[in-house]
């Protein structure tokens, strides 16, 4: 152990630096404390440094104060000890001087054989750590200065820990609380001051209640006495509006350590969860919502029905659930693209939300029910939740406002469009008691007001569901028929009005059902349109019958084949193609083709209508119109579309000739496709009169089952062979 000693008369040496102490063994190990000692008096400097060398300290010794506060500018010291009197700056001076230099850690011992209570206090005053009174147990000094180095390493630890705490309070974005609880606020630390609702000066001794809203303090309060019973809380959530806008807070509670017999204090961290309710709502927007229409999906609409299932339980009300499907959609998508079709669906969910208005049913209905909820469901298909309804025709007055609603016509790209909606309804308890059931039933009622003409709704009942089993059970049976090959082709001959020979076929699907015989086509053709079988079943049918065509032609009888498309396979985009498939595989010439289509496919005299015709007219495929003059009939759509030949509807020919108007219906056709250079085929002739008529009116072509039923594909070649009618003598009489 080294120590120094200066004074006045060594005021050259200032050696304060770290020492290290010397064991007999040689190890070095670092010194209990480097203490500056002060004192005028010699002995009792060596005697003080005596003892502190014992103990393990590294001592630097001052002979008077400014030689102290020269020593102490130029090296650090843990610890000082000085007399209290001493010539020119006396000990108190000294400890002042040296406590405004080093702060309050630094321990600063004061020695005096003054031991009354005054200088007790003055010393202390001036900033003294401890005071010693001479004269004093030297034995016992070191272990003095160990706990005073031991209380100012405890001070350092609490100074550290108090600066990380500072740290971490100043790097936390969060409100943090302490209260009693009472729910008094003790301190209150805000990183923005923009958080508070008021100033932290403010709330300091105010109780929550008397800070906070009442919906927020009831939320802190409650997150308490959880931390009162547990000791922590965690995760409460509340809004607080501020001037500047709304904010979601989580709490997170934890009871503070109180000294036995006191009541504990309670830390509260307030942390700013805004943004996470952001993205939470974002998310269940998502999940939830349609994000086309904003309106509730699927999902959200099922949870909904479910909860006020069990309410309506509780409270013995009822409701009920519209299930409603925009007629004619399909054909907006199809004829202006997705993106009109999107518009279409955006307007209609206008149109709903105005429509289900309470204040606007109120105004129409003097027992209106008291809320509509309406829903997406997905494609053209919506939902409503029509609540506390007293009867199930309560539902009726949002049903007939609705098909009001959606009947307005409104503008797409410039052009007026006109939509209908098919609405099936279902109540609670009479038509389920669960959320599924309910929407399950409403789709099928919904399918009933389609079949019933569309535009309009129909409540459910037990018998839509046997028909939608026998619906599905139909479907399933045509797949199977398909891989069975239980499907076959009839061929009802087409005779040329002058020479009386067969100039075409019309091929007709027939079905030998395994189980119930021959199925008429009447009983199953909607299903397949509806399903969209009827894409697989007429591809079928075109490539068989193109296939019969060619081995006809290959014995010698060139008949035209005519086949029927129906809507939903014109609407298919692969239509062209699979006709050209047909036509390459089988060999047949593409002018031994006619396609009957219906008028209210080409009354859609749209782009993609006209493309279609004319791709297949390139092809040399011939266009039949079939069933003529039963729809919207137009000329000018006559003019515009690539046809070959106009079918006259068997309803005009049933009145010939005694009906002067199917008569005059009749000619009129005639007379327009003799202008349009279009041949004319007439269907449904049942007796000689009407055959002769239309020969004499100047028809093209006769089919009917007075001339010929269809026939099988296996007794069509003696017929084309014969290549006469059943009744060549009346006919040929003509």
């Amino acid at each position: 152990m080294s120590e120094h000693v200066a004074g006045e008369h060594d005021p050259g040496e200032h050696d304060a630096g770290p020492r290290e102490s010397v064991q007999a063994t040689g190890a070095r190990r670092a010194p209990l404390a480097r203490v500056l000692i002060v004192d005028d008096d010699a002995t009792a400097l060596a005697l003080m440094r005596a003892a502190l060398k014992k103990s393990g300290c590294d001592v630097t010794a001052a002979a008077s104060g400014q030689v102290a506060l020269d020593l102490f500018e130029a090296t650090p010291f843990d610890m000082v000890m000085l007399d209290v009197n001493m010539p020119g700056m006396s000990g108190y001076q000294v400890c002042a001087a040296l406590r405004l230099k080093s702060g309050l850690i630094l321990p600063i011992v004061m020695v005096t054989r003054q031991d009354d209570v005054s200088s007790v206090e003055a010393a202390y005053q001036s900033g003294a750590t401890d005071f010693i009174a001479k004269p004093f147990n030297w034995a016992l000094l070191g272990h003095r200065v160990k706990y005073l180095m031991r209380a100012r390493d405890a001070s350092l630890a609490l100074r550290a820990a108090n600066a990380n705490n500072a740290a971490i309070l100043r790097a936390l974005p969060d409100l943090l609380f302490e209260v009693n609880e009472d729910g008094r606020q003790i301190a209150v630390h805000s990183a923005r001051a923009d958080f508070l609702v008021v100033p932290v000066e403010q709330s300091i001794g105010k109780t929550i209640a008397e800070v906070l809203p009442p919906h927020a303090t009831r939320i802190m309060m409650g997150a308490l006495q959880t931390a009162k019973e547990t000791g922590v809380s965690v995760g409460h959530q509340y809004e607080l509006k501020l001037e500047h806008g709304s904010f979601w807070f989580e709490l997170s509670i934890a009871r503070k350590e109180a000294a036995q017999g006191q009541a504990p204090n309670y830390i509260i961290l307030s942390r700013d969860i805004t943004e996470r309710k952001d993205a939470e709502k974002k998310i269940t927007q998502l999940a939830m919502f349609d994000s086309l229409t904003g309106l509730p999906n699927r999902q959200s609409f099922l949870n909904r029905v479910e909860r006020e299932t069990r309410r309506a339980e509780h409270n013995g009300t009822s409701f009920a659930v519209l299930f409603m499907d925009l007629d004619g959609f399909k054909n907006i998508n199809d004829t202006l693209g997705h993106q009109a079709g999107d518009m279409a669906l955006q307007w209609a969910a206008e149109r709903l939300r105005e429509g289900v208005r309470p204040s606007d049913l109120v105004a129409r209905q003097d027992q209106a029910p008291a809320d509509v909820e309406i829903a997406r469901l997905g494609g053209d298909e919506f939902t409503a939740l029509i609540l506390d309804i007293t009867r199930a025709e309560d539902a009726h007055i949002v049903a007939r406002r609705i098909l009001e609603m959606i009947r307005r016509p409104f503008t797409l790209l410039g052009r007026e469009i006109s939509l209908s909606t098919s609405i099936g309804i279902a109540v609670f308890r009479d038509d389920g008691d669960d959320a599924l059931t309910l929407l399950k039933h409403a789709d099928t009622a919904m399918y009933h007001a389609k079949e019933s003409g569309r535009d309009n709704y129909r409540f459910y009942n037990a018998s839509l569901t046997e028909q939608v089993i026998k619906r599905m059970a139909l479907e399933r049976e045509m797949r199977a028929a398909l891989e069975h090959d239980e499907f076959s082709l009839h061929y009802q001959p087409q005779f040329d009005a002058q020479s009386g020979r067969i100039c075409g076929v019309e091929a007709l699907i027939r079905w030998q059902h395994p189980v119930r015989g021959m199925v008429a086509p009447g009983e199953f053709i909607g299903a397949a349109e509806q399903s969209g079988l009827i894409i697989p079943i007429g591809q079928w049918v075109l490539s068989t019958a193109c296939l019969d065509a060619a081995r006809w032609l290959q014995a010698g009888h060139p008949v035209r084949v005519a086949v029927n498309v129906s809507p939903v396979q014109f609407k298919d985009t692969h239509l062209v193609q699979r006709v050209t498939d047909a036509l390459n595989v089988t060999g047949l010439p593409a002018a031994l083709l006619e396609l009957e289509l219906t008028e209210g496919i080409v009354m859609q005299d749209t782009a993609d209508t006209q493309h279609t015709l004319q791709a297949l007219r390139a092809l040399g495929v011939q266009i039949t119109l079939d069933d003529f003059g039963t729809g919207y009939s137009s000329l000018s759509y006559l003019k515009r579309m690539p046809l070959s030949c106009l079918k006259v509807d068997q309803s005009f020919v049933a009145g010939l000739p005694g009906d002067a108007k199917d008569q005059a219906i009749v000619d009129a056709i005639l007379s327009v496709a003799l202008g349009l250079g279009l041949r004319v085929i007439a269907e449904g002739i049942e007796t000689l009169e009407q055959a002769q008529t239309l020969k004499r009116m100047g028809c093209h072509a006769l089919q009917g089952y007075y001339l010929s039923r269809p026939v099988p594909t296996a007794e069509i070649n003696a017929v084309l062979a014969d290549s006469s009618p059943q009744q060549p003598s009346a006919l040929m009489a003509l």
